[in-house]
């Protein structure tokens, strides 16, 4: 269990999983190729330790294959894969009240610690242009942050209980943004951080905003976990962390103890401008939109502290590996959700949100001698109305017949429904709805 990232970057290196790149490297597309090569080879993480034009270290590659990620989180994944269990299905403590005794006292021991000082100890202040300012891909618009947990809270019922952790990128320079002064900050429908800013403006209020950088690797992961109701990402935090996430508050914004760097800022009703491009998970650029712009009240970084970054573009990159632990986590939350289904399998080589496939049950009418699709049609439904599934563009869903069926098995899932599809009957079309700008 780590306490903070160099704690990680060491383990890593111990046992081999880890090497330094002693050599400058430059943060304009040098480091993001480099990369990208490791990456692609099957290699380590990455120490980069002379990155021009800062003092800061960086590193990458951290989670670059599902092993590794494992081995990161071995003491506490399967705390965490059973406190994701018992959420989603509180009777199984019925069950199996062996298995689930000890999940409830770590949840109860990852509830987030507040410290009383509003002076965080070990760090200092900077200014956004004393950060590494990568550049990913030569048409980004300007050096973005890759691997951020942006922190916001409820402004109605303000709290670390009532708040959102979410992986939403950060531009810190280019276009129109003012250096030290602002930052893009881009984020899609259907996440958590939209419901605080909305709140922010019908009150006519500025949302605050806290961006925290690196800080153990269990913080980056809760980060991105699609996490079931009344499942806090500060207390899954800490639970997969191994112990509390520690806070404080100082000017009124959450600073994260733990993190090596720490960006607070203001969101002011209405304002946006300009962010990317931005090299994409799908191997596209995401074109310039308009999005939220946050003015920057304060910068923070621990006198060691080590920029975390990845790159992503077309699959596989780093996020595949993402993307198979969460997987492990919560593979079994979508049959609680919704009765009925069997499996649900974001396709990675698509890019992850737009393809799913999807295995249901057809039980309606058993007594019918000519099958027709029925129940699955109410499934797929539910599907495309579920939290982050909504987003895809496409989903393929089929019932068992007579052999056994794996959604992971891409090329043997897609021939079956190839064989036995009736593009008159089984193709349907939902119009005017909500989907990503990717």
């Amino acid at each position: 269990m780590y306490h903070n990232l160099e704690e990680c970057v060491l383990d890593l290196e111990k046992s081999g999983q880890l090497v330094r790149v002693h050599e400058e490297v430059d943060p304009y597309l040098e480091m993001a190729a480099i990369h990208m090569r490791v990456n692609a080879a099957g290699g380590p993480a990455l120490l980069f330790e002379n990155v021009r034009g800062t003092k800061f270290r960086a590193v990458s590659n951290l989670f670059g294959n599902l092993e590794r990620s494992r081995y990161i989180f071995r003491h506490t994944l399967e705390a965490a894969k059973n406190v994701i269990e018992l959420r989603n299905d509180p009777m199984s403590i019925l069950k199996n009240p062996l298995k689930h005794f000890g999940s409830g006292l770590a949840a109860v021991k990852a509830i987030p610690l507040k410290k009383a000082s509003n002076k965080p100890a070990g760090f200092k202040e900077i200014q956004i242009s004393n950060l590494p300012l990568i550049y990913h891909w030569p048409g980004d618009g300007g050096a973005f942050v890759t691997l951020p947990q942006v922190y916001t809270e409820d402004p109605e019922k303000p709290g670390i209980m009532n708040s959102n952790l979410g992986m939403y990128r950060v531009q810190l320079s280019g276009n129109d943004y003012e250096m030290n002064r602002e930052v893009g900050l881009h984020y899609q429908i259907h996440r958590g951080i939209g419901v605080h800013q909305e709140k922010a403006n019908r009150l006519g209020v500025p949302l605050k905003v806290s961006i925290f950088i690196g800080g153990p690797p269990a913080h980056t992961l809760a980060a991105i976990m699609p996490l079931p109701e009344g499942l806090s990402e500060m207390t899954f935090a800490g639970l997969l962390a191994g112990r509390n996430f520690r806070y404080c508050y100082v000017d009124g914004y959450c600073i994260s103890l733990d993190a090596d760097f720490v960006i607070t800022g203001e969101v002011y009703p209405g304002e946006t401008k300009p962010e990317g491009p931005f090299g994409d998970h799908i191997g596209y650029y995401s074109l310039i939109h308009d999005f939220p712009v946050m003015k920057v009240h304060r910068v923070f970084a621990k006198s060691d502290a080590i920029w975390p970054f990845t790159v992503v573009g077309r699959p596989p990159q780093e996020d595949t590996a993402f993307g198979e632990l969460i997987h492990e986590l919560t593979g079994s939350a979508v049959k609680q959700e919704i009765p009925g289904v069997k499996e649900v399998h974001a396709v990675d080589a698509a890019g992850v949100h737009p393809l799913l496939f999807a295995i249901g049950s057809e039980r309606y009418t058993p007594y019918r001698k000519v099958k027709q699709p029925a129940e699955i049609l109410t499934l797929a439904n539910r599907i495309l109305g579920t939290g982050q599934l909504s987003l895809a563009k496409y989903l393929f869903i089929t019932a068992e017949e007579n052999q056994p069926l794996d959604t992971h098995k891409e090329a043997e899932f897609l021939t079956y429904i190839l064989e036995r599809i009736d593009l008159h009957r089984d193709l349907h079309f939902h119009t005017n709805t909500t989907i990503d700008t990717l």
